[in-house]
């Protein structure tokens, strides 16, 4: 039976604050495991005494009303993802009042084959004033809005975010494997229209690979990467890392930050481009492509002399700088829940 690369350990380190963070970590470009950076937070002391304590503790801080939270058969085993026919999701999207998706955790603890349950990406502001003042975390810029998935013991398909990422495990115990953009084409991603939450999704389930259907993730795998976290710890994601996500526990609980360098409002979707070139580059004849590759390193990767620097401001065009009513035209497809615009469209 041919087996699979075990993936290498991804570089930890410890003692990190904003400074170093900055100065050492983010350069390397690469993923990071930050142990203890939210040991301090009391959160976390919540979780390490109890599940009943975390989820009480968020229960107290919470906004009444309804959220948004996924639903799973036992069948799925927690995997949330397609249908293997691509036909549809093997999930149900819902709402629900925190108090009973919290106590439904509670309740499916012991149960052997429970349904898969999540809340997923929820604002923290909105949610639970007042967490983030009790729970700091220096790293990540300003202009990271924090969102909390709140769970049972599931799979979330390998996925890319256009962001950079730290994820704060608060409660539970995860498991990170990640693919560097290199991957991609190793991945077997689904649909560019239609993906389970937004961002593209491999259809590979990395628990139990078939590789006579996807023969090249064998390859994918000799570049994997692979960290567990415990309460407290942190993961740093680099922009566009495929990551799979695996919580072990009947509880858990993870903080994402998501955030791009340049102002959002500034920027549109890469994606939106991404989807304009396949549709108007990718079937033209190979050397027409090499000749249009040329042109992408020059005028978006800008790889050689700067494009526009030879050309006065008032007269350069598509390489001046974007302004809000323009960008808003190139805007095609509304925000999705990390603030990357979304791509799912019904189908079937």
């Amino acid at each position: 039976m041919f087996r699979l690369p075990d993936p290498a350990p991804i570089a930890e380190f410890e003692a990190v604050d904003r400074a170093r963070f900055e100065a050492e970590i983010r350069p390397l470009g690469r993923p990071a495991v930050l142990r203890g950076v939210a040991r301090h937070w009391p959160a976390v002391a919540r979780a390490r005494h109890s599940d009943e304590a975390i989820l009480r503790y968020i229960a107290d801080l919470a906004v009444d009303g309804p959220v948004d939270v996924v639903v799973a058969p036992p069948k799925v085993k927690g995997r949330l993802s397609y249908e293997r026919d691509l036909s549809g999701l093997n999930f149900l999207r819902g709402r629900s009042s925190l108090g009973n998706f919290l106590n439904r955790l509670l309740h499916d603890r012991d149960t052997a084959r429970p349904h898969a349950l999540a809340l997923q990406s929820a604002a923290v502001p909105q949610l639970l004033p007042g967490f983030m003042e009790a729970n700091p975390l220096a790293l990540p810029p300003a202009v990271a809005i924090p969102r909390i998935w709140i769970g049972n013991a599931l799979c979330v398909a390998i996925h890319a975010d256009l962001s950079e990422n730290i994820a704060v495990n608060v409660a539970g115990r995860r498991r990170f494997t990640l693919f560097p953009p290199e991957a991609m084409d190793k991945l077997y991603v689904g649909p560019v229209e239609f993906t389970p939450a937004g961002p593209l999704t491999s259809l590979v389930d990395l628990t139990a690979p078939d590789l006579d259907r996807f023969p090249a993730f064998a390859d994918a795998m000799a570049m994997a990467l692979v960290a567990g976290l415990e309460p407290g710890d942190a993961l740093y994601l680099p922009f566009y890392w495929w990551h799979h996500v695996q919580s072990l526990d009947a509880v858990n609980v993870l903080i994402n930050y998501w955030w791009v360098d340049a102002p959002r409002e500034k920027v549109a979707n890469p994606l939106d481009a991404a989807m304009q070139a396949m549709l108007t580059m990718a079937r033209l004849p190979p050397d027409q492509r090499r000749v249009l590759e040329v042109m992408l390193r020059y005028y978006v990767l800008q790889e050689g002399l700067p494009p526009a620097a030879h050309i006065p401001e008032p007269a350069r065009g598509a390489l001046a700088e974007i302004g809000d009513a323009r960008l808003t035209g190139l805007r095609g497809l509304p925000d999705d829940n990390h603030g990357i615009q979304d791509t799912r469209t019904p189908i079937g």
